[in-house]
């Protein structure tokens, strides 16, 4: 063989050896955490050391669960509902869970996990969680609805264990599973190095609806903190030892009622009131300056991952990045007269942004939708009006779609 060739060939394998290691490094992992049932207001009485110091690196601010309130994706402040507007980026309308007993979820909403597996094989998922119904019903493990998604490795179900967690009236067997949890989730952190990872903590809420707004719910959110500390040195172990890329987000999935602080599943400001912490370094000004929803943390985590997800899953995303760069948010859909008007807000002032209709919603079946491209408006425009006498219709579904991100709407005529 001819020596120039072998040292080509030999330079070759090393650049290709070096990219594998180089991407293996930079390859940004993500550790989500819901902690139940903790509204804003109470969560900013509290000491949190380990959520301050974490939020100095990237940011905190006031959130919202519960949809659009008295608009068609009005969705129940309760727990199930919440974990899934996460997981999925959709409200309920779209998801199709409005309850704890998750009845019949909507898995043509793909969770991130799912994106993660039809996307990127190669990462590596877990879930360290009190519920078992969190991995087989809203993730869906193995079921052929999610085209038989199995994560990597999974701690959960330790509430159906009356044996080493006997139950007790004042839930603190749901404080030692809590302690379980967070222990093997900064283990397996620390020594497995997951590219996605779900921590679900509930105590938090337990202390809530037994004890309101009490001495008792407020000790909790101190050892929430704490155990947020212990999974957070796991992480950093990581970024020292491996020089790898870790990603934080830290939230709740429903306030409390304004009477007790006992109750939730209303649409009260309190019940709906949320917070989100993340250590992301490049939060936008949507995240700094707006009110994000639950549903704004998975595009977040999606950019992170590196995936992007083809349009017309995309199309149908409730949520913005709370991350990066954004082009619009904040679409508002209805219907004067025969023209359907759309307002937004900009963020990026593209040269275009498209305006797409369609009369259809086949994707709840797991049809996609045929979309029309009906306008196309200047960057920095935030408002524009639709003939619907050209598209006659009972249904309408919206997509504005800028250079970095798309927004959507449903409008049903009257």
């Amino acid at each position: 063989m001819d020596f120039n060739l072998k040292l080509y060939i030999l330079f070759l394998i090393s650049f290709i050896n070096y990219s594998i290691v180089f991407g293996q490094l930079q390859n940004t992992k993500i550790v989500f955490v819901i902690v139940d049932g903790i509204s804003a207001d109470v969560l900013e009485k509290i000491e949190t050391p380990t959520l301050d110091t974490i939020a100095k690196k990237g940011g905190y601010t006031r959130a919202y669960v519960g949809g659009e309130k008295d608009g068609y994706s009005e969705t129940p402040t309760i727990s199930a509902v919440g974990y899934n507007s996460l997981l999925t980026g959709t409200w309920a309308n779209k998801h199709n869970v409005w309850g704890n007993s998750i009845k019949d979820p909507n898995y043509n909403y793909w969770t991130v996990f799912r994106y993660a597996k039809e996307n990127r094989p190669d990462l590596k998922t877990a879930i360290f969680s009190t519920w078992l119904d969190n991995r087989t019903k809203l993730i869906g493990e193995g079921l052929p609805q999610t085209n038989y998604l199995k994560l990597n490795y999974h701690f959960d179900g330790f509430e159906l264990d009356t044996v080493n967690f006997p139950h007790d009236e004042d839930r603190l067997y749901i404080h030692k599973i809590d302690e379980l949890v967070v222990d093997e989730a900064a283990r397996y952190i620390q020594d497995e190095s997951p590219d996605l990872s779900w921590v679900y903590l509930e105590y938090t809420d337990d202390m809530g609806h037994r004890y309101g707004d009490s001495e008792q719910f407020h000790n909790s959110i101190a050892i929430m903190d704490n155990q947020i500390g212990r999974i957070y040195k796991a992480m950093d172990y990581r970024r020292k030892e491996y020089g790898e890329d870790w990603q934080i987000f830290i939230t709740t999935d429903h306030g409390r009622d304004k009477e007790t602080g006992k109750g939730h599943g209303g649409q009260s400001d309190r019940e709906r009131l949320t917070w989100i912490v993340t250590d992301a370094d490049d939060i936008n000004d949507y995240f700094k300056n707006g009110t994000p929803g639950i549903v704004d943390i998975l595009p977040a985590m999606l950019r992170s991952l590196e995936i992007s997800p083809e349009p017309n899953r995309a199309f149908e995303i409730d949520g913005v990045s709370i991350t990066g760069p954004l082009s619009v948010s904040d679409l508002k859909a209805n219907i004067q007269g025969k023209y359907l008007t759309l307002n937004w807000k900009n963020h990026n002032r593209d040269k275009k942004l498209k305006v797409y209709l369609s009369t259809e919603n086949g994707f709840k079946n797991g049809i996609y939708d045929h979309y029309k491209l009906v306008k196309k408006v200047k960057g920095n425009t935030n408002s524009t009006k639709i003939d619907l006498d050209k598209y006659p219709s009972h249904f309408y579904k919206i997509v504005i779609e800028g250079k970095h991100n798309s927004i959507n709407a449903w409008v049903m005529a009257k």
